[in-house]
C-alpha cells in the first residue's frame, strides 16, 4: 500500500511542526518517503514510524543531516565537544573522539542519526559508501544519511539491536526501540514522536 501523502504532511504539519514546515523539512521527509517506498515497501511500517521519530530528535527537527552539537562546522563542534568534555559534562564519554586524527579528520556526529568514532564510520562505509572511510563528512550528504539510518537500523549496526528486534507482528516496543541508537537516553520523547509519524502513516491508498 502507498502512503497517502497528502494526509501524511498535513498530520506531520500540525502535530510534530507547530502548523508549518519548512521546504527544507519537507525536502528530507520526502528523501526518506520515497526511499522507504522504494526500498521498502513491504516492510513494517512502524519501522518506518520510529526511524521519522530519531531523525525528528536527532536532527532537531530540522529533517536534514546535522552536526553532533548543531554546529555549523567541524571546528565550531569540536569547540563545543572539548568545552563540554572539560566541564564533565559527557561523563559516559572515555574518548575525545571528536578530536582530529593525524591525518587531521573528525569522528564526530554527522547525519540523521550521530554516527560516532572511527570505527562506526568504517562500519557504515561498507554497508553504504566506501568513502566515508576517508571522508566522514560525507554523512552530511541526505542521501548517504539516509542509506545510514536505514542501514543501521534495520540491521542493528549502531548497537547491536535493530527495528525488527521491537516491532514485528504484534511486539512493539517504541520506547525500548531506542536502544537501536543510545541505551534509553530520551527513549520516552523519541517513543512519542514515532507514535505520532506513525499515525501521520496510518491512511494509505492503492
Amino acid at each position: 500500500m502507498a502512503i497517502n501523502r497528502n494526509f501524511f504532511f498535513d498530520h506531520a504539519r500540525l502535530g510534530l511542526f507547530g502548523g508549518k514546515m519548512s521546504s527544507s523539512q519537507v525536502s528530507g521527509i520526502t528523501l526518506i518517503l520515497d526511499k522507504w517506498e522504494h526500498e521498502m515497501p513491504k516492510a513494517d511500517d512502524r519501522w518506518l514510524a520510529y526511524m521519522f521519530g530519531t531523525a525528528h530528535h536527532e536532527t532537531g527537527r530540522t529533517m536534514q543531516p546535522v552536526r553532533e552539537t548543531f554546529a555549523s562546522t567541524d571546528a565550531q563542534a569540536i569547540k563545543i565537544l572539548d568545552k563540554a568534555f572539560a566541564a564533565g559534562k559527557l561523563p559516559w564519554v572515555k574518548e575525545r573522539y571528536w578530536q582530529l586524527d593525524p591525518q587531521g579528520i573528525s569522528w564526530l556526529g554527522r547525519g540523521f542519526v550521530q554516527l560516532t568514532h572511527k570505527a562506526n564510520y568504517l562500519k557504515m562505509a561498507a554497508l553504504t559508501d566506501p568513502n566515508l572511510a576517508t571522508n566522514p563528512s560525507l554523512a552530511m550528504n541526505t542521501a548517504t544519511a539516509a542509506d545510514i539510518m536505514f542501514k543501521g537500523m534495520d540491521k542493528g549496526s549502531f548497537t547491536g539491536a535493530k527495528l525488527g528486534d521491537f516491532f514485528s507482528g504484534a511486539k512493539e516496543k517504541w520506547r525500548e526501540a531506542r536502544r537501536i541508537i543510545n541505551g534509553l537516553e530520551r527513549a520516552d520523547l523519541v517513543a512519542a514522536y514515532g507514535k505520532q509519524y506513525y499515525a501521520c502513516l496510518s491512511y494509505t491508498t492503492g
